[in-house]
């Protein structure tokens, strides 16, 4: 099972058509970060209504799709390439409550382009 310690979350909408591997290298071009075992990297698309998380373990890759049936995603502004969430965070996220006014944890930062 995974054991997810740092969640980020890619700013810029993503076309969720496409699979793992070009997602791998979206988390290497434009976060530049390498995948590394316990980090999740988190997709939105364009309409905010569906997120793709993607993580790497040591024997292979996680690709997630999440849907809500009404409403959007909560998602940051243009602005920051990514933003790196808590658990309890992303949890907000992924339900479709704005975690920004909810979660106890400040939002632990961003990486401006």
């Amino acid at each position: 099972m995974l054991n997810l310690t740092s969640w980020w979350l890619v700013t810029a909408p993503t076309d969720l058509r496409c699979g793992m591997d070009r997602l791998l290298v979206a988390v290497r071009t434009v976060l530049d970060r390498e995948p590394i075992e316990g980090e999740a990297y988190v997709f939105c698309n364009r309409a905010g209504t569906r997120i793709k998380l993607l993580s790497c373990d040591r024997h292979g890759v996680w690709l997630a799709v999440r849907r809500l049936h009404q409403g959007r995603f909560v998602w940051p502004r243009a602005g920051a390439t990514s933003w790196t969430l808590s658990a309890e965070q992303f949890a907000w996220l992924s339900m479709g409550v704005d975690w920004r006014r909810l979660s106890d944890a400040p939002i632990s930062g961003c990486k401006q382009i």
